[in-house]
Parts: C-alpha cells; structure tokens; sequence
C-alpha cells in the first residue's frame, strides 16, 4: 500500500461560501416562487425544497487540519487518499476518514489520559458527535514519546533485572499505518517489548567476564549499565526494523530505569559493597606496604637503629596491624630496654 496525498484540494472556504449563497438562493426562491403567472415557479419552488432538505450532505466534505496532522480518506471501502498539512479541504462527502489507532490509549505523549473517558457535553447528538468522532480520526505526525512499562527481563547471566525504554517515533507513512497493521500504536508497544527483550538478554547487567555481546566471538567489557548508549542505539535498531512495514519512524530511544529486581537486589547489592570493600582493602594493604618498606628503609639508612631479621618482623606486623587496622591502635609504650 502506497501512499497518496491529495493535492489541490484546499478549497473550503470556497466552497463553504458557495454552499450559502445556495441555501440563501434556495431559501428566496422557496418564499418568492409561488407568484401568480409564472410558469417555471413550480419547477424554482420544487428545485429549492429540494436543496434546502440534502444540501447539507455537501457540508461534512469540508476538513480542517492543524499543522502536522493527516486524513486517510476512503470512499466506499476503496483508498482515494491522505490529506497532509494545515488547511481548509474540501473532498467528496462521502468519503470516510479510517484510523484504527483513534481509541487507543498508550502511557506517551498525545495519550495523557490513559484511557480514562471523560464526559463530553454537545449541544446537538447529531452533528456535533459526528464532528467530535471526525476530528479523531485525524492522524498525529508529531514526534510522539513513547513510555513502555518497566519489564523483568534476564540478562545474559540469568540474573532478573528490570529495565524501561522511552521510543521517540513518528508517522512517516499514513497508507501503511492505517492498513498494513491493525492498529499501528498497540503494534509499536509490542515491538518495543519483543526488541527490548532481545538486546537485553544479550548483555550482562554489569561487566562480566567471557561474555560477548557483539556477536564477533571474542569477549568485550559490555554492559547494559556501562554501554547504554550502545544498547539504546541497538534497540532502536530492531524496532526499526520492525516497524519500518507499518509506516512508522523511530527516532530515538533511551533507557530510562534500569536496576536489578527486588528479589536479588539486595544481594547483588552485598556483592558490590563486598566487591567495594575489597578494592578498598588492597589500596590499604598496597598502601601500608609501601610505608613499611619505607620505614625500613630510612631507619637502615641513617643507623638509627639496629634491628635484626626477628625484630624487623616483629616491627613490620605491629606497623601492618596499625596501618591496616579498622580502629585507631591502643599504643603500649616499653620503657625498658628494646632487648
């Protein structure tokens, strides 16, 4: 299905005049034909009545759009045409505007109400209903934000994490959003999904060793929270990729929450405090080493003392222990002799 776009056709107001001049017309021929005398009376009187009863019919050919909005426009089942771009149009009263997608409701932007109806009070059940039920049938080219729902998801090594995804997209092609797919919005929050599984179960959650995530055999440090531009950019890849046969264009997505669930969160949290701890100890040890060889080293240099290989042992376990030690050591001063 290819899309066509109705050219030529932005002459509402034109026609919207001509139709009440019309109705004017009909309306003085309907009061002043019944003159005695006139032979084509009857026929100017017959011809008004008429028009005054169906040339209302010629009115819903007359649409209005807003910048960056279309109408998919049918005429007896058969697709005529989109019309695209602000205006005042006039097309064939018959034709009906399709959008499958006009009652769906999704957690994005153009959608705020999240399905929740709202009571709308008309004047008139008749045409201000069909005038409310047209005007959502018209299609958004804007760039929309969708927000799909956090998901549990395992990463490469099993692990449960929960992560949410925001899609910017657009409408690019209103013939095939409108009828190569049911309903195009429903369609893209499944691919979002189906997508967003796919990549992530590729990645580990944090570094991990001999773990590939680029396919090409040979481990790399990728990660979903290291590498979230490289995941947001293979996301929107495969969505693309899907969506590209309704008609719909991702522009972005970016990861918006991304932790690991609730039911090995606070493990996984001992296991980076212990990780944490760890690192912090060997900077400590490392650290304390080196002022020990230090301390040995100046006191050897400048003959302050001497010390055999038993007290330079005993010398450098005291100096580790109070070096290395969680607490401020309690010192216990000899007064005697160092022997």
């Amino acid at each position: 299905m290819q899309e066509k776009v109705l050219k030529n056709k932005k002459h509402g107001m034109l026609v919207l005049l001509l139709i009440l001049a019309l109705y004017i017309a009909g309306i003085l021929g309907a009061v002043f034909s019944d003159e005695a005398g006139d032979p084509w009376s009857g026929l100017v009187f017959a011809i008004s009545v008429v028009w005054l009863a169906v040339g209302w019919i010629f009115l819903f050919g007359l649409k209005v759009l807003k910048p960056q909005e279309a109408l998919v426009l049918t005429l007896f089942g058969k697709y005529i045409g989109t019309l695209k771009g602000e205006g005042f149009y006039y097309v064939n009263p018959f034709c009906a505007s399709v959008n499958p997608a006009a009652k769906t409701r999704l957690s994005q932007s153009g959608d705020v109400d999240g399905g929740a109806s709202k009571p709308i009070l008309v004047a008139s059940a008749g045409q201000a209903g069909k005038t409310a039920e047209a005007a959502s049938q018209k299609i958004s080219l804007k760039i929309m934000t969708l927000n799909n729902n956090r998901q549990k998801i395992n990463d490469c090594l099993g692990n449960p994490v929960e992560i949410g995804i925001a899609v910017m997209w657009r409408v690019v092609d209103t013939a095939k959003a409108v009828f190569t797919v049911d309903n195009y919005k429903e369609y893209l929050s499944l691919q979002c999904d189906s997508a967003l599984r796919n990549i992530v179960r590729i990645y580990p959650y944090d570094v991990a060793p001999n773990v590939d995530t680029t396919g090409d055999g040979i481990a790399d440090e990728g990660s979903l929270r290291g590498s979230s531009e490289i995941v947001a950019s293979r996301i929107r890849d495969e969505i693309q990729a899907k969506v590209a046969e309704a008609g719909l264009e991702i522009i972005e997505a970016r990861i918006t929450y991304l932790a690991y669930a609730p039911e090995i969160a606070a493990v996984m949290l001992q296991r980076q405090q212990a990780s944490a701890i760890i690192d912090a100890r060997k900077m400590i040890v490392d650290g304390a080493v080196g002022m020990v060889e230090l301390a040995l080293e100046r006191l050897s240099q400048n003959h302050t003392v001497e010390l055999d290989e038993e007290r330079k042992a005993a010398m450098v376990s005291n100096l580790l222990v109070v070096l290395c030690g969680n607490h401020d050591a309690q010192p216990v001063v000899n007064s005697g002799s160092l022997y």
